[in-house]
């Protein structure tokens, strides 16, 4: 949600996972697709497997992981959502929306 949330508030972004599922949650494309983000060419990508340097900054949504690896410049705190509820997405997706708005100002 996070990558296709960015773009869509026009910052350049990709987004990564320490452990990746092999499909997009279908919840999160959907609550995507309520605002009309586009969710298109989103797939899960580990952590491992994404380029980390040339990017003004790396944010970790929290999910209760630590990528010693990585110079993140913020935690963000959000419980990952797979498994829960519709609505659980769309608190997620709302507190991402929120967050991206912040860095704009």
């Amino acid at each position: 949600m996070a990558e296709a949330l960015a773009r869509h508030y026009g910052h350049e972004a990709e987004s990564a996972g320490t452990h990746p599922g092999s499909d997009v949650a279908p919840n999160s494309l959907s609550v995507l697709e309520e605002l009309g983000v586009s969710t298109q060419g989103l797939r899960p990508k580990s952590v491992d497997d994404i380029e980390t340097e040339g990017w003004d900054m790396i944010i970790s949504m929290g999910c209760g992981v630590e990528c010693p690896a990585l110079p993140i410049a913020a935690d963000w705190g959000l419980e990952d959502p797979v498994g829960l509820p519709i609505d659980v997405y769309r608190s997620t997706r709302d507190t991402i929306i929120e967050n991206l708005k912040r860095l704009s100002t």
